[in-house]
């Protein structure tokens, strides 16, 4: 067990951001998920930019790594083109 008040609120701020990260990496997958389902051009040109928001967003707090954002986009990208 931590002995320093620090180590305590350390571990007590890293379980809340870990939760937080948990939370953000999920929805993102699942909406990733959900653009690569769809079939309608229109709703999935719609979508298209939120989740590449949320992947800008994971990848600048390092919860992604920045190469696997890019290769995602690039793929969701691809797939909207293709519809």
């Amino acid at each position: 067990m931590a002995n320093h008040k620090s180590a305590l609120k350390r571990i007590r701020s890293n379980e809340a951001k870990r939760l937080r990260n948990r939370y953000q990496h999920k929805t993102t997958r699942n909406a990733v998920k959900k653009l690569r389902e769809m079939e309608n051009k229109k709703e999935a040109e719609e979508l298209f930019p939120s989740v590449v928001s949320m992947l800008d967003k994971l990848a600048k707090k390092n919860i992604i790594h920045a190469n696997k954002a890019a290769n995602l986009k690039s793929s969701l990208a691809k797939h909207v083109a293709a519809l």
